[in-house]
C-alpha cells in the first residue's frame, strides 16, 4: 500500500490548543477507538478549582467513555496559598494551571466564567450582588450551549448545607442555566455563534465529608471505583493523582482502590431510576459508520497499531459531513502513523514586534516500509524515523497576557469583550503554528503552540510557554509604599530588557502635589536580557494622602506602562504575565515603638516586605535559626500565617518563642486553620480555633476593651481605622478563650451573633504575646492605612 503525507504549514492565531504533541501509546490508542463509538457528554459545575469530583471525572472520561467536561465557576483567585506568598489574580493563575494538570490526568475538559473568587462568602445572595448573576448566568448559559451536555451535575446543593456562598450559587446557576439554555429568548446575542440547548437531565453528585453526609440509600449511586487494566490503576487512583495537582491548597491525596460509590438526586428534568444516562442513547446509529468501527476495533494490533490506518482514514472521510468525534479521530490517525511534531525556540522570550526564530521538527515513525511524502509550502520528503526540521520565523505581534487580565477589572469578574472567548482557561488565541497534514488525500489540521524549549543537566527536557514581552518592562520593588511624614522615600525599580539596544526613560505619574526627584530616568540597554536597578525619590505633597504612582515606560519613542511578574514552580509551566507598573502609596500618620522584627515565615505571605515599608528591620527566621538564636535581640517576632498547619517543628520551637515573651518579647502569631494543626497549644494560655469568620470587609468593628493599648500606642486607632480593608474582616477565630487574654475587637456578618476571637492579647512573664485572625496579610500588601497602624500597636513592647 502506498501512503501519502503532506504538510502544509503557516502560522495563525486558532482557537484554543494544547500544549505540545503528545504521543499516544497503545494502550490509549485502544481507549480512543474504543471511545470513538460512544456520543453523550457530562458537563460538571462547581465554583472552585479543587470543588470538583476527580474520581466521577476520570470514570466519565475513561470508563463511560463520553465526553466530560467541568466548568468552574471561579479560578480560586480569593483562596488562600499553601506554596507561595502569591494571592488574588497570581493565585488564580496558579490555580488555573493546576486544574488544567488534573484535567489532563482525568481525561475531562476545563471551563470558566467570568466570575472572580472575591473571598468566601456566606450566602448565594452575596455571591450573586458581587459577581452580577445575569452575567454569570449568561457564562453557564453559554458553555452549555457550546458544550452541549446530555446531563448536567453539580457538586453542590443550593442550600446551607454547600457551606460556602460561591458552592450554593453555583447549584443555583446551574439549574437556572439548565432551563435558560434551551430559551431562545434567553441571551439571543449569543444565537450568533452557538444553539439553544436542552440537556436531558440535571443531578445533584451528593456527598459524604465534613462531618455532612447528604448521601441517602434511595439515591441513584454508581460505582466508579473500577479497575482499568489498559491504563493500570482503578479510576480512584486516577482520581486522587489528579487531586494532587491542587498543591497550592495542599490536596495531596491517598490512591484509592476498591469499590466507590457516588449517588445523585435529581434537580429538574427527566428522572433517572437505573443510570445518569437513562433515555439517553450513546451510540452511533449510523450503520456504515457502526460496521466499519466494529471492524476496527476487532482488527487493532497494540502491537501493530498502525495496520489500522487504512480504516481510520477511511472512517475519517465517511464522518467528514457527520456529528461525530473528529479530534478524537485526528488524533488517533495521527499516533497509528507514529507522526509526532513540535515548534520550538532555542530562547525563552522575544519582545513585541520582533522576529521569533523556531524550528518545525517532524517525524513518523509507524512500522512501515511505505514511504511518506510531506509538503511544508514547498514539498519535501520525510523518511520513516528521520527528524526533518525546518527553520521558520514570525513576527510577534501580541504580548503573552492572560486574556482575561488584560484589563482591570472589579471585585466581582473579570472583564471579556469577545463572547466567544468566554469560558476557556487559557488564551484562546496563543502564538501558533497551523499545520495540514494530508494522508493518501485526506486532509488533518492541527494547530501546535510555538514554545521554548531547553535541555536542563539534572531535569532533561523541558517545554515551557513561549514569552512575548514589551520591549522594556520597569517592576517596583513594592506594592504599596508608606510615607509617615513629608519626607522623601527611595523607590527602586528593575528594568528589563527583551531586545537588543534599547533606550528611553522612565517618566512616574504621581498624584497631584506628589514629586519625583528626578522626574525622568534615562535608560541604556545594550543586550537582551539585561537588567537594570533605577531609583529615584518620591515626596509627598498638598492636600492628596494616597493615590497611585504608575510608571510610564519610553523605548525608542513607544510608551508602555508594564512591569513583569514570573511563577515559577515544579509542578506546573512557568507563568510570565506583565501587570500594569504600578503601586499604591499612602500618606500615614503612623507611629511605630521597637525597630528590629524577627519574622518566621509560615505557608508564604507578604507580611515581611510590609514590616520593612513601615520602617522595621526584619530578619526572617526559620525553626533551626530560633532554635539557635539570640531572639532577644529582637523587639518582636512575628509568626507567619498558617505555620502552625504547615511546619513540622511548631512543637519544638514553641517553648523557645513563650520563652522569650516571658522574658519580655513580644510575640504575634497570625492565622491558623482549626483542621490539621501541627501543634496546637501555641498560647500560653489555652484558646481553640473554629472555622468562624467575619466576610464582609466593611463589617461594623466594635471596641470592646478601648482602654487597651492596642488601641492606643504608639497609635491612637478609631473607626476610620477599619475603612477600606479589602475582600474580608478576618478567618479561623479563637473560641473558648482563657479569662487571661484580653480580648479588644467584636465583629460580625450581617444577621450573626458578634464575636470577640479576632484578637487575644496576653501578659506573659515580662512580655506580650498577641494571637490575631484579622487578616494582616491581605491588608498590608494592599497598602490599607488602619491595617498598618494597628499592626505597629500589637507590635509595641509591653506597656506598664
Amino acid at each position: 500500500m502506498k501512503r501519502l503525507i503532506y504538510l502544509i504549514a503557516f502560522l495563525i492565531f486558532p482557537a484554543f490548543l494544547k500544549a505540545q504533541m503528545q504521543q499516544l501509546n497503545a494502550a490509549e490508542i485502544a481507549l480512543g477507538i474504543a471511545k470513538l463509538n460512544v456520543k453523550g457528554s457530562v458537563l460538571y459545575i462547581a465554583a472552585h478549582p479543587d470543588d470538583e469530583n476527580t474520581r466521577l471525572l476520570a470514570y466519565l472520561a475513561k470508563e463511560a467513555k463520553v465526553r466530560t467536561g467541568y466548568l468552574s465557576l471561579t479560578r480560586g483567585d480569593g483562596g488562600q496559598n499553601l506554596i507561595g506568598n502569591e494571592q488574588a489574580e497570581l493565585l488564580g493563575l496558579i490555580r488555573t494551571q493546576e486544574l488544567l494538570a488534573a484535567r489532563r490526568t482525568d481525561g475531562a475538559e476545563q471551563f470558566f466564567t467570568r466570575a472572580n473568587d472575591f473571598g468566601f462568602s456566606k450566602t448565594s445572595d452575596e455571591s450573586f450582588k458581587i459577581w452580577g448573576k445575569e452575567q454569570i448566568l449568561s457564562d453557564v448559559v453559554w458553555v452549555i450551549r457550546k458544550f452541549q451536555p446530555d446531563v448536567i451535575i453539580t457538586r453542590f446543593p443550593e442550600d446551607a448545607r454547600a457551606g460556602h456562598g460561591h458552592h450554593a450559587g453555583s447549584a443555583i446557576l446551574a439549574r437556572e442555566a439548565f432551563v435558560a439554555a434551551a430559551d431562545k429568548t434567553r441571551f439571543p446575542e449569543q444565537l450568533k455563534y452557538v444553539k439553544v440547548w436542552q440537556a436531558k437531565r440535571i443531578l445533584w453528585n451528593t456527598f459524604n465529608f465534613g462531618g455532612n453526609n447528604t448521601t441517602s440509600p434511595d439515591q441513584l449511586k454508581l460505582d466508579v471505583g473500577l479497575y482499568n487494566p489498559l491504563l493500570g490503576k482503578s479510576y480512584g487512583e486516577i482520581a486522587a493523582i489528579s487531586r494532587t495537582n491542587h498543591k497550592s491548597q495542599g490536596f495531596g491525596s491517598t490512591l484509592q482502590r476498591g469499590e466507590a460509590y457516588e449517588f445523585f438526586t435529581p434537580v429538574a428534568g427527566e428522572p433517572a431510576k437505573t443510570s445518569i444516562f437513562d433515555g439517553i442513547d450513546l451510540t452511533i446509529k449510523d450503520k456504515a459508520v457502526e460496521l466499519l468501527l466494529s471492524e476496527i476495533k476487532k482488527e487493532y494490533n497494540v502491537a501493530a497499531p498502525e495496520a489500522i490506518l487504512p480504516k481510520l482514514l477511511q472512517l475519517k472521510k465517511l464522518t467528514d459531513s457527520k456529528d461525530f468525534n473528529h479530534q478524537l479521530l485526528n488524533e488517533l490517525i495521527l499516533a497509528t502513523a507514529g507522526f509526532w511534531t513540535e515548534a520550538v525556540t532555542t530562547e525563552n522570550a522575544y519582545a513585541l514586534g520582533d522576529s521569533v526564530k523556531f524550528s518545525l521538527n517532524t517525524i513518523y515513525r509507524a512500522k512501515t516500509s511505505s514511504p511518506l511524502t510531506i509538503k511544508v509550502d514547498n514539498v519535501f520528503a520525510l523518511e520513516n524515523n528521520k527528524m526533518q526540521s525546518l527553520s521558520m520565523s514570525a513576527k510577534a505581534n501580541a504580548i503573552s497576557q492572560p486574556y482575561y487580565l488584560e484589563k482591570n477589572h472589579p471585585i466581582g469578574s473579570y472583564i471579556i469583550d469577545n463572547q466567544t472567548d468566554i469560558g476557556y482557561p487559557e488564551n484562546p488565541k496563543p502564538f501558533a503554528l497551523h499545520r495540514t497534514v494530508t494522508i493518501n488525500g485526506t486532509d488533518i489540521s492541527i494547530d501546535i503552540p510555538i514554545l521554548y524549549k531547553n535541555t536542563n543537566p539534572v531535569k532533561g527536557e523541558r517545554y515551557q510557554p513561549l514569552v512575548i514581552a514589551p520591549a522594556v518592562t520597569a517592576t517596583m520593588s513594592e506594592k504599596a509604599y508608606i510615607f509617615s511624614s513629608n519626607s522623601p522615600k527611595t523607590i527602586t525599580v528593575q528594568l528589563k530588557n527583551f531586545r537588543n539596544n534599547s533606550t528611553g526613560f522612565i517618566t512616574p505619574q504621581l498624584p497631584k502635589g506628589w514629586k519625583s526627584n528626578p522626574e525622568k530616568i534615562d535608560f541604556n540597554l545594550t543586550r537582551k536580557g539585561d537588567e537594570q536597578n533605577i531609583s529615584f525619590s518620591i515626596t509627598p505633597g498638598g492636600d492628596i494622602n494616597s493615590g497611585n504612582i504608575t510608571l510610564q515606560v519610553n523605548t525608542d519613542g513607544k510608551i508602555d506602562d508594564k512591569g513583569l511578574k514570573i511563577i515559577s514552580y515544579e509542578h506546573i509551566p512557568t507563568i510570565t504575565i506583565f501587570p500594569q507598573a504600578t503601586a499604591r502609596l499612602e500618606k500615614i500618620d503612623l507611629k511605630i515603638a521597637g525597630k528590629k522584627i524577627g519574622y518566621l515565615d509560615g505557608a508564604g505571605d507578604l507580611t515581611a516586605d510590609a514590616l520593612k515599608e513601615m520602617g522595621y528591620q526584619v530578619t526572617n527566621l526559620n525553626p533551626a535559626q530560633v532554635l539557635t538564636s539570640d531572639l532577644s535581640t529582637f523587639d518582636a517576632i512575628v509568626v507567619g500565617v498558617r505555620f502552625y498547619n504547615i511546619n513540622d517543628d511548631a512543637k519544638i520551637v514553641q517553648p523557645k518563642l513563650l520563652a522569650y515573651v516571658q522574658n519580655g518579647g513580644t510575640l504575634l502569631i497570625q492565622y491558623n486553620v482549626n483542621n490539621g494543626l501541627k501543634y496546637s497549644n501555641f498560647g500560653p494560655y489555652p484558646f481553640k480555633l473554629a472555622n468562624k469568620r467575619v466576610t464582609e470587609e466593611d463589617a461594623k468593628v466594635n471596641f470592646i476593651n478601648p482602654k487597651s493599648a492596642a488601641l492606643n500606642y504608639p497609635n491612637k486607632i478609631t473607626e476610620k481605622d477599619f475603612d477600606g480593608w479589602i475582600q474580608e474582616r478576618g478567618l479561623y477565630f479563637a473560641t473558648d478563650i482563657d479569662p487571661k487574654y484580653a480580648t479588644v475587637l467584636s465583629m460580625k456578618d450581617t444577621g450573626e451573633t458578634e464575636s470577640d476571637g479576632s484578637l487575644l492579647i496576653a501578659d506573659y512573664g515580662k512580655g506580650k504575646f498577641v494571637y490575631t485572625s484579622l487578616v494582616f496579610f491581605r491588608e498590608l500588601p494592599a497598602g490599607v492605612p488602619g491595617a498598618y497602624r494597628l499592626f505597629a500597636n500589637l507590635l509595641a513592647p509591653k506597656q506598664p
